[in-house]
């Protein structure tokens, strides 16, 4: 469904690499999680394995690792609840709840996490998550083993029952990024005083970074419901967003541009709107999280129900061709996430949500390691 219609839906490596990457075709052949099946080696900078190391979740929705990764924190949309989970796999442990949060009763709720990379110092975590009012940029204190000191940094960000964005990435510049959804309400998505619709860009302490190109906390404008953004090493701003009955996108934000929503939906020739650097069939993606390994962006799609790979050039924005893993083999997979000091994922399935309609508990964490 779109809105009613559809729910949510260092590159290192040589270019000999990359190019055999692109040569092996669209969807790759990958082994199951048991290892049952066997397999070809996959070409250099590919997924090579993936292995379930966590089980037991509902709607795991955000994944932030903390500085020494040792652990990570993950969110769960519907109950709320933020629980740790050591590097492999174990220790699983809930630290708490953000408080003042609700449901939708679609795609709102406990979405985004992101540490502080001053954590060390400072312990703090930053949430979104939707309140009686609407969306909230909240901070809290984890001391490494429990939450506490709820604060509100942003209010204001208007909610639906979809729509609702919800990711939160600390960029390289030391600022907090935001994607916040249209709500439902397209023009809000053109409107440069609304909140929605948009990349926000603000200080530890929820206000407009300096720099901003309205003065306000909007970064890009012209978005319907971006679930994901990534920073590659090279600081660029990857951004992957659903789309309505068409295309899914995945855009390079950069600061006062408009990607067109409403006006445009995927690629368009209208003046003063950004294209993307690659579009998909809604059926084959309907992204949410994404990632940066490895010389490419690794996307999750929910309908699509597979990851892709878009291989990505550090010397210009040209992207190569995308391929797909894992394509029905997991259900629905929402947040991506890089493992500190490896070439590995973390990937999420969210298959207890309402379009997946299995039971609670059904979730898990996999961890896919890049060849």
């Amino acid at each position: 469904m779109h809105g009613s219609k559809r729910s949510t839906r260092p590159a290192r490596r040589t270019a000999v690499a990359v190019t055999a990457a692109l040569a092996a075709g669209l969807v790759a052949y990958v082994p199951s999680a048991s290892g049952a099946a066997a397999a070809p080696p996959a070409p250099a900078g590919e997924p090579t394995d993936i292995t379930t190391i966590s089980t037991g979740w509902t709607i795991p929705w955000g994944t932030a690792w903390l500085p020494d990764g040792k652990s990570a924190l993950v969110t769960e949309r519907d109950g709320f609840g933020v629980s740790s989970v050591a590097a492999d796999g174990s220790a699983k442990k809930l630290v708490g709840k953000v408080p003042e949060s609700q449901t939708t009763g679609g795609e709102g709720g406990l979405m985004g996490v992101a540490v502080d990379p001053q954590w060390a110092d400072n312990h703090h975590v930053y949430f979104m998550h939707t309140a009686a009012e609407g969306n909230r940029i909240a901070r809290m204190t984890y001391d490494g083993s429990s939450l506490s000191g709820y604060t509100v940094l942003l209010k204001g960000i208007k909610k639906a029952r979809y729509h609702n964005g919800g990711r939160l990435a600390f960029g390289p510049d030391g600022y907090l990024y935001a994607t916040t959804g249209d709500a439902q309400d397209r023009p809000l998505a053109q409107d440069r005083n609304s909140l929605n619709g948009k990349i926000l860009r603000m200080t530890k302490d929820g206000k407009p970074a300096p720099g901003n190109p309205f003065g306000n906390h909007v970064y890009s404008l012209g978005h319907r419901n971006p679930q994901g953004i990534a920073f590659d090493p090279q600081g660029r701003l990857w951004e992957a967003e659903l789309g309505d009955a068409t295309r899914d996108e995945l855009n390079i934000i950069k600061p006062g541009r408009n990607y067109g929503w409403p006006t445009c939906e995927g690629t368009c020739n209208v003046a003063g709107m950004t294209n993307p650097k690659t579009t998909w069939g809604v059926a084959q993606a309907s992204p949410s999280g994404v990632a940066v390994v490895d010389g490419a962006v690794y996307m999750a799609a929910l309908k699509g129900q597979r990851l892709w790979r878009i291989p990505i050039n550090a010397d210009n924005e040209n992207v190569g061709t995308p391929k797909a893993f894992y394509v029905g083999q997991y259900g629905r997979l929402r947040a991506v996430t890089a493992v500190p000091g490896a070439d590995a994922l973390w990937l999420s399935t969210t298959n207890a949500d309402n379009p997946g309609g299995q039971p609670d508990g059904v979730d898990k964490i996999f961890r896919v390691n890049i060849g």
